[in-house]
């Protein structure tokens, strides 16, 4: 018999294949494994926050029992119908014995190597995702990378249409000469001087991308929270992400929030670190209502309203237009009326010709003063800070300024080269500016005055993208521009 193109008979070997084909997907379907799957964030060598209570999370079939064990510790949860389950484990010590988390459900997953100290978020633009390889002394500092209790993890790019749940990435790895070339050097040097001073592990989550404007990052939560966003952002989040071919433009509102925060919650964090704004240089102080958007937004998702966020003021750097950049200064000046944030200066670190300043060392350190003045309680020989500008005095009649900073911040003023202090300008109702001449009074404060100028009006301290201001505290950190008259 021969099988007919038009509703003929089947042949007998048809028939006998389709049967077996059939069998095989029965039996595969009827003794197919259930499995007990974690998100990547969750792996062997992580560092697990002290002191906060950890949530610990996968999946499963429906209505599995999952049980978690760790440090003495034991919790259990049903799988949900949504094939997700959740347990929480109660706050910890700090523990740099590595331990075996294991979780049992439909399969047994164990996690080794486990740690417990602090976990820091590290995010933004390509100066954050800068390596260790590409950082100032590199073999050297490469060589000397033994610190087997700093962790890291490296979250791959991915916008996504989507809150994700899951990030496909290489897993946690312990700090040594072999894989720390490929740290983000801004987190590593925070996370080695934090593990200096704290003597306790810590865990750093590398989510970053070059070139990235901020938008990527807010979560929508952030972008309802600031009234100046609402026209252009949050009444129309329901066209973000936008596409791009067939797949997602990454420089859309959204797009990495979904596809490289969203996949990393819950996981309990300390902090976030974050360096970027080159891409949305020009903007000025809308960019302050963007930073807020996304302190707002991480602190909702994190449901942690006190989350510190620390920053870094851009560096000189020449591009097209000499005031945008300090537009953007001023906005991150602005962002530390924020609760809970600080902001590392880096104007005396600079390659004028190059975006990306290989001296990250002195970054991640200057980021770390803060964590441990604000999160940690030291107390310093020295300022946490360069001085940061609080108000002015206007002296009616002398054609004088009197500028104050924040006392924290000065601690002893002087300039880092034993010249005249620079690039302060006044300027009158003309909005003319000029030179300034400035006096250094008992140490804490400016006398600001131009003989061009009878009725000063306002006053500005390194307003040019080039400007390598010498103003600087006791500590040797300099000074953040600032200018009384930008709004």
């Amino acid at each position: 018999m021969t099988c007919e193109p038009n509703g003929g008979a089947i042949a007998p070997m048809t028939k006998r294949f389709l049967f077996h084909s059939f069998i095989v997907v029965i039996f595969t379907a009827f003794f197919a494994q259930a499995e007990t799957k974690l998100p990547s964030i969750l792996g062997s060598h992580m560092v697990l926050q002290q002191g906060e209570k950890c949530p610990i999370w996968g999946w499963d079939d429906s209505d599995k029992v999952v049980t978690v064990a760790f440090a003495g510790q034991k919790h259990t949860a049903k799988v949900g119908d949504d094939g997700r389950w959740q347990v929480t484990l109660d706050p910890m010590k700090a523990n740099a014995k590595g331990q075996a988390l294991t979780v049992r459900g439909s399969t047994v997953v164990e996690l080794k190597d486990v740690l417990v100290g602090e976990v820091w978020l590290c995010s933004g633009q390509s100066n954050m995702e800068w390596t260790v390889s590409r950082s100032t002394n590199a073999k050297e500092e490469i060589a000397n990378g033994n610190h087997p209790l700093i962790r890291h993890i490296k979250i791959p790019h991915r916008p996504s249409a989507k809150a994700e749940s899951n990030v496909p990435s290489s897993g946690w790895q312990p700090c040594t000469p072999k894989v720390v070339a490929n740290f983000t050097a801004v987190g590593y040097y925070f996370g080695r001087h934090l593990h200096k001073k704290l003597n306790v592990p810590i865990g750093l989550i590398g989510s970053n991308w070059g070139g990235t404007r901020i938008e990527p990052w807010i979560p929508p939560v952030g972008f309802k929270s600031v009234p100046a966003l609402k026209a252009n952002f949050a009444d129309k989040l329901d066209q973000f992400p936008a596409k791009r071919g067939n797949g997602v433009n990454h420089q859309s509102p959204l797009a990495l929030y979904n596809g490289m925060i969203h996949p990393l919650l819950p996981y309990t964090i300390k902090g976030a670190l974050w360096y970027q704004g080159e891409s949305n240089n020009g903007e000025g102080m809308v960019y302050y209502e963007k930073m807020k958007a996304l302190i707002a937004g991480w602190r909702s998702v994190w449901n942690n309203p006190e989350l510190p966020f620390y920053f870094v003021q851009l560096a000189p750097y020449r591009y097209t237009r000499p005031e945008a950049l300090p537009g953007i200064w001023q906005a991150q000046l602005e962002t530390l009326k924020v609760p809970h944030t600080g902001m590392a200066v880096v104007t005396d670190i600079t390659t004028p010709r190059n975006i990306h300043p290989p001296n990250k060392q002195d970054v991640g350190k200057r980021l770390a003063l803060w964590a441990l003045v604000k999160d940690y309680g030291k107390k310093l020989k020295t300022q946490y800070s360069g001085p940061l500008f609080s108000k002015v005095d206007h002296a009616e009649g002398k054609g004088s300024f009197t500028v104050h900073f924040h006392k924290e911040t000065t601690g002893g003023l002087t300039t880092s080269d034993k010249k005249p202090t620079s690039h302060f300008e006044i300027s009158g109702k003309d909005g003319k500016w000029h030179p300034a001449k400035v006096t250094i009074v008992y140490g804490d404060h400016l006398i600001v005055s131009s003989t061009e100028v009878k009725n000063p009006v306002h006053v500005r301290f390194g307003w040019n993208e080039l400007a390598e201001p010498n103003l600087v505290n006791r500590a040797g950190l300099p000074a953040s521009p600032f200018n009384t008259a930008f709004k």
